[in-house]
């Protein structure tokens, strides 16, 4: 009551300070509801000054605002609506086909990468069973005639190992590649998905890690290939040293047998 009282003055104040002629009173009449907010505005300060000095303890004693708490719970109100909204946003189809878009593009990068390994890897063994077989083979050429018959067969045997060796890991490039393809066709088709479900995101890594993988592929297919080259020039070698080994032995034949009719 004492604050409702003391609002009361307040507002007979701010009329009087309005008043200061008879000329303003038309003026106030017609701007009642200027006459009433500013009787409100004083009021509510009034209230808040009254409030505080309330709050300010009489006997030792201090109160907290109430309209500490009322703020507190609309604030908690506004975040729990906030919190609402974001995830039924999350939770939007929309959202969802993205996230599965991102997750399948995911798992499709593992299984290229998987099986870029498995093919570079495969590839890089051929090439060094192939250059292993021409390192022996030429040794072999190099020593045809100098070898007893025991060290030519072992020397032949290493240089059947090693080709053997690159048959199996020709098998196993053949089987790889398959699987590499077939992963490189799943990606390009999740990139595109994701593409298509706005993940643009995920689509463009999914891009990206293709070429990666595209290259090393044709660095390890080059390398596979010259030694392919080398073992072709390899033969041909073979072929011409024999050649000329088998053609020497028929010459020392002939000059033998002609050595022998003389005696």
């Amino acid at each position: 009551m004492q604050a409702v009282r003391q609002c009361s003055a307040c507002a007979s104040r701010a009329a009087g300070g309005l008043l200061r002629n008879q000329s303003d009173f038309p003026v106030l009449q017609n701007n009642n509801s200027v006459f009433r907010g500013a009787a409100c505005i004083r009021f509510l300060s009034c209230s808040a000054t009254e409030t505080r000095t309330l709050g300010v303890h009489k006997l030792g004693e201090k109160t907290s605002p109430p309209s500490v708490s009322a703020v507190t719970s609309s604030d908690a109100r506004g975040l729990f609506d906030i919190a609402v909204t974001q995830q039924v946003e999350n939770l939007s189809q929309d959202s969802l086909i993205r996230r599965a878009a991102s997750v399948v593009t995911d798992s499709s990068s593992t299984f290229l990468s998987q099986t870029t390994l498995a093919l570079t890897e495969a590839l890089a063994n051929y090439a060094k069973a192939v250059h292993s077989r021409i390192a022996f083979q030429r040794r072999y050429l190099a020593s045809l005639g100098k070898l007893t018959a025991a060290e030519e067969d072992m020397l032949l045997q290493v240089v059947h190992g090693w080709r053997a060796e690159a048959i199996n890991r020709l098998d196993d490039c053949k089987r790889y590649e398959s699987t590499w393809i077939t992963a490189v066709n799943l990606c390009k088709n999740a990139a595109e998905s994701a593409e298509n479900s706005g993940a643009q995101q995920a689509s463009l890594s999914m891009r990206t890690n293709i070429q990666v993988a595209q290259s090393q592929v044709e660095e390890a297919r080059k390398l596979s290939a010259d030694a392919d080259k080398k073992l072709a020039e390899t033969k041909v070698e073979e072929i011409q040293r024999k050649a000329e080994y088998a053609a020497f032995n028929s010459e020392e034949f002939e000059i033998h047998e002609a050595y022998l009719r003389e005696d």
